[in-house]
This record gives C-alpha cells, sequence and structure tokens, in this order.
C-alpha cells in the first residue's frame, strides 16, 4: 500500500541521538586469550598487576656512571661490568662505569646514561663528554604504567596497541562482551546473487555483500544474509523467522512510499515504527523501529535501497548504534576538518555526505575534492573516495570553505 500522509524529514543529527537514546548495551560476557580480542570490546576494567618499566632502566645503549663522579673534572673512568637487557648488575661504585644496554635495568648508585656514541672507549677504560645532567637517559619506574591503576577502562574497543598494553601487564585472558548477533535482509524482485545470470531486469545484489563486510568490520556474528521478494506477507514471514535467533534486523530496499515497498508496513505491523525518513542525502527514506518478538525488543534498521545511499546511512546511523548496543563506550566517530577544492550551485534541504577524497593541495596542505557524480546509486564514487565531506543543510560551498570531513578509516573498522 502507498503512504499519502508522510512524516516531516527529521534533521540527522535529531535522529541520530533519537536512536542512540533506545540503545540498550547488551550485558552477556565470554572470556577469550588476548590473542583472541582484536576489535572486541571489554566487559571489565583492566587492572596492571605490575609497574611498566618495573624498575629504572636504560633509554639507550650506552655507559651508566655516578654523575658526581666527573664533577671534579676526570672524565676518565673504569668500564667495570656489562649489563644487557635482561640482566641485573652490580652497584656502580666511586670512579667506575657500566656499559649498558636500552632496556636494562639502571645500577644502584648510577643516576646517569650516556649515549655510546658521545663517548671514547679506551680499553677498559671510557672518556665521558663533559655535559651530563642527573637521570638523563633513564627511564623510570612505572612511567608508563603503575601498579594497581587501571590501564583500560569497560568499553574500550580493542586495537593492536591495547593488544600489545594489556600483554605489557601480563594479561593473558580477558572478559568480553559478547559479539551481537545480526541478520541482513535485502527485498527486491529484481535482485540476484552474485555468480547467477542475470535475466532481463534483473541486477545483482551488491548491498547484501556491503553489509556482511561492514559487519564483519565491527566483530557481530552474522546469523543470516537472506534476499527476499516485494511481497508484504514473504518480507513478515522471513522478518519473523530472523527475530527469533538475532538481536538485530538490518534490511535494505522496500522502505520508500512506493507500492512495492513492505518494509515499514511490516516494522508497523509486528512491531513499533520509532523513526521514518531523515533529513539526509543519500539516504532519506531510513527506517527504524522495534519488533515485539515474546516480550523482546528486536531493533530494525530498514536501509534505503541504493547502494550509496546503504553504505551512508549504515556508517553514520547504523553503526553508532551498533556500537553501542556492544557495550562500546566511544560509539560516534571523529570528524576532522579541511578546505574545499569545489564548489557547490545550490543549496539543499538535507544535510548531503558527499563521497570524497582528501588530498595534498599544492600549497601542501589537504583539501577535499568531490567525485562528479554522487547518485544515490554510484557505488562506484565510494571506491574512489576515502570519506565524506559534510554539506549542512541550507548552506552552498564555495572554495576555500572549511567542512567537516569524515574518513572512512573512523568507519570501517
Amino acid at each position: 500500500m502507498k503512504k499519502t500522509n508522510l512524516p516531516a524529514l527529521t534533521p540527522v543529527n535529531e535522529a541520530l541521538d533519537k536512536i542512540l537514546q533506545l540503545a540498550v548495551p547488551q550485558q552477556a560476557i565470554e572470556t577469550l586469550k588476548l590473542e583472541s580480542a582484536l576489535g572486541r570490546i571489554l566487559a571489565e576494567d583492566q587492572v596492571a598487576c605490575c609497574d611498566v618499566p618495573p624498575a629504572d632502566n636504560s633509554a639507550m645503549d650506552g655507559y651508566a656512571f655516578r654523575s658526581q663522579d666527573i664533577a671534579g673534572g676526570n672524565r676518565r673512568l673504569e668500564v667495570t661490568q656489562r649489563i644487557p637487557a635482561g640482566s641485573v648488575g652490580k652497584p656502580v661504585l666511586e670512579g667506575q662505569v657500566a656499559r649498558i644496554f636500552t632496556g636494562a635495568p639502571i645500577p644502584e648508585h648510577a643516576d646517569c646514561v650516556v649515549m655510546q656514541e658521545q663517548c671514547d672507549r679506551d680499553g677498559d677504560f671510557v672518556v665521558l663528554p663533559e655535559q651530563v645532567s642527573v637521570r638523563q637517559n633513564i627511564r623510570d619506574r612505572g612511567e608508563d604504567i603503575q601498579n594497581n591503576s587501571v590501564v583500560l577502562s569497560q568499553g574500550t574497543r580493542l586495537r593492536p596497541q591495547e593488544i600489545g598494553l594489556l600483554a605489557s601487564v601480563g594479561v593473558a585472558e580477558i572478559p568480553l562482551f559478547k559479539p551481537l548477533r545480526v541478520a541482513v535482509l535485502s527485498t527486491g524482485d529484481e535482485l540476484v546473487n552474485p555468480g547467477l545470470p542475470l535475466s532481463p531486469g534483473q541486477i545483482y545484489n551488491s548491498n547484501r555483500s556491503t553489509l556482511v563486510a561492514l559487519l564483519n568490520s565491527m566483530g557481530v556474528t552474522l546469523v543470516d544474509a537472506r534476499t527476499v521478494e516485494d511481497d508484504p506477507d514473504a518480507v513478515r514471514r522471513v522478518v519473523s523467522e530472523l527475530s527469533e535467533s538475532c538481536d538485530c534486523i538490518i534490511s535494505s530496499g522496500g522502505v520508500s512510499v512506493g507500492e512495492e515497498d513492505h518494509v515499514v508496513n511490516v516494522i508497523e505491523s509486528m512491531g513499533h515504527l520509532e523513526l521514518w525518513r531523515m533529513a539526509i542525502k543519500p539516504g532519506k527514506p531510513l527506517a527504524y523501529g522495534e519488533l515485539d518478538r515474546d516480550g523482546k525488543k528486536v531493533p530494525f534498521f530498514g536501509l534505503p535501497g541504493n547502494p550509496a545511499a546503504v553504505l551512508v546511512t549504515f556508517c553514520l546511523i547504523v553503526r553508532p548504534y551498533l556500537l553501542k548496543m556492544m557495550g562500546a563506550k566511544e560509539y560516534e566517530p571523529t570528524y576532522c576538518q579541511a578546505v574545499a577544492d569545489f564548489e557547490t550551485k545550490k543549496a539543499g534541504n538535507r544535510k548531503e555526505y558527499l563521497r570524497a577524497k582528501l588530498v595534498l593541495g599544492e600549497d601542501g596542505n589537504s583539501v577535499i575534492r568531490v567525485f562528479p557524480n554522487q547518485g544515490s546509486g554510484m557505488l562506484s564514487s565510494a571506491c574512489w573516495a576515502n570519506g565524506f565531506a559534510v554539506i549542512e543543510a541550507g548552506t552552498t560551498v564555495s572554495k576555500g570553505d572549511v567542512l567537516p570531513y569524515l574518513l572512512f578509516s573512523e568507519l570501517q573498522h
């Protein structure tokens, strides 16, 4: 049935705030080995069981000694020991130096390290430079991490550097929020999966592959990925089946106002429609609702059918919602700013996300260039681009204007 009384377009920020308020972080936890935790989200604070570094240590290959021993002008001291990393040296006495290597503990009484390139070795002796300072080239115990301090807090999404940090305090296994179970649904009589022959009027289903890849990059568990014809009963049946086994359903297509667009009606008949139609370009028909399933509410995102609109609405709306559901404390992307190397003639009534590329301009500064064809069906534009240039509704752009810019690297990891 064709919709006639359409809701007003909801501004993007307002829509995102509303949807995020409805996102309920999950509580299920599992414990995994550290090496299997990349991209996952911490379920508990992690507390250090030791100082890092565990002792004062040398930041250089060089010589450790008592700075007071050269205060009188004698800079030729005896080398009495050699301390590689992993060894503990003997106390340094008056007139002595220790040959020391990066990471080795500073021997007792030594208060200075001079790098080897600044010294002259003479058999069992070494001539030190005139200018030295107390504590130079010495890393303090606990200067990176202090024992009993919180090194990473609950809700942190683990990157390689966080994995390494946890390893540095001896963590081998960690509690993590379990992955969300998400299903993907593609609607359309014209859709054919890649690898099969096309008949007249048919197209390959690219949205399914895009959404599956985006979800995989987030570390969710893909429960199912189906294609269903443009039939309200078929859509309702498949949605009912998927809602039994997943935490969220994401569909593409069928959310506009045409006679073959059934997703919005299905959401309303099986639950509650919270949002439909945003002031965003591309992606205006996006819908969000909650399905009622035996007392459980299953979030449902209905994305537009055009490939570029699917990419934009997932990255801007769905991804932050899923990250919050997954337990992440940081779920909205970080924008940078750059200068436009293009102009627009006409102001639009929707916030626009142009597929764009951040490049170095002739003066060496970063500038934004946009793909010439911004049609919502042009997925090749996103392959050329490295991010989205953002234009607020009701504004035009002149060359030299500073615009918000959202790098794909913020959205696809």
